[in-house]
């Protein structure tokens, strides 16, 4: 089961610089255990306690999987995750 995870700027330290990464696994738990045994530290990054970390969005085919079922999202072949970080700041 191939499924293509896009890589913000901030993680890409992880993927050797790539924009998007291919991983696979039924839901989205398992999907970022593979991606950390071929990108060291990126679970972390993401994941925090079994559940997703509070300032990381991550949407399935476009659908922020906090609406879903969370981190047990299930995942089919062919689809696409995009991690986005929360993004803050700014002058008063």
């Amino acid at each position: 089961m191939a499924i293509e995870v896009r890589i913000p700027t901030i993680l890409r330290t992880h993927t050797g610089g790539a924009k998007a990464v291919e991983g696979s696994g039924n839901t989205l738990a398992d999907l970022f255990a593979d991606l950390e045994t071929r990108h060291p530290g990126i679970q972390e990054r993401i994941v925090d306690g079994g559940e997703l970390r509070r300032f990381v969005n991550v949407y399935l085919n476009d659908e922020d999987v906090r609406f879903l079922e969370g981190i047990n999202t299930k995942l089919s072949d062919g689809d696409n995750v995009t991690i986005l970080p929360a993004v803050a700041g700014g002058m008063r």
